[in-house]
């Protein structure tokens, strides 16, 4: 089974795939103070508490926006589970060509996301993602990552949720995804993700779509990515791979 990991400011989420499915799902609190040995116990015991023993995993995949946790988290599945995790980062394969002045300051969940987006629709996709901050993604018809904006999130913004600041994060969801898509000239279908996706996308006009495991998915469809041949794609034609750098 494929060990997603997606570490994130709030929360690092694992995703257990068996095959293309996701049969497991788990959410722990970002904690900066976690060593290399309590991480991989942590793992131990997630696993444990679905009755699955460590040795079910056989591959691992990480995305990171916490650079200071990437490696302690990297070594904890080493550890906890015996084997070597594939980061995402510069030099890794994407299928995604970034038009962006400088790729490196992209946060690598934000490509995962346009990549399960994209593979999903094949089609112009905006990707919202209801984080630490909301993040707004463009990809275009063709595939290509375009940029995006990113603006405070609803936990950012107040410690409590309230009505107002629920429906007032909706309407901004709106009028941003109104302005996005002047900007480009054309429509897009609109994916929500994140902890609060669910609940801001009730009231967004906009939002097409909700799937609180895109990151996940994007993981799972980067590691097969990483498996094929270099330079191969389905049909046995090449392709110049573009590169998340």
């Amino acid at each position: 089974m494929l060990l997603a990991v997606d570490i994130g400011n709030t929360n690092v989420v694992f995703g257990l795939y068996d095959g293309d499915t996701l049969a497991h799902t788990f959410r722990v609190s970002t904690v900066h103070t976690r060593t290399e040995d309590e991480y991989a116990v942590l793992i131990r015991e997630l696993l444990a508490l679905r009755g699955l023993r460590s040795d079910v995993v056989d591959a691992a995949i990480i995305a990171s926006v916490v650079p200071p946790l990437t490696d302690v988290v990297a070594d904890a599945v080493r550890r906890g589970c015996a084997r070597e995790p594939l980061l995402i980062g510069p030099g890794v394969k994407t299928g995604i060509p970034v038009l962006y002045e400088n790729p490196r300051e992209v946060g690598a969940d934000r490509i995962v996301n346009a990549v399960a987006a994209y593979d999903r629709l094949h089609g112009p996709v905006i990707v919202v993602d209801f984080g630490t901050a909301t993040t707004f993604d463009c990809i275009s018809p063709k595939g290509e990552y375009l940029g995006g904006v990113i603006v405070p999130g609803v936990r950012v913004s107040l410690d409590a949720l309230q009505s107002g600041l629920i429906f007032g994060h909706a309407a901004m969801v709106d009028g941003m995804i109104e302005r996005l898509e002047e900007e480009q000239g054309y429509k897009s279908e609109v994916i929500a993700t994140g902890g609060l996706g669910g609940l801001i996308a009730k009231h967004a006009r906009r939002i097409d779509s909700v799937d609180e495991n895109l990151t996940l998915d994007g993981l799972r469809i980067l590691y097969a990515r990483h498996r094929e041949p270099a330079g191969e794609r389905k049909g046995g034609k090449k392709a110049r791979e573009p590169e998340l750098t």
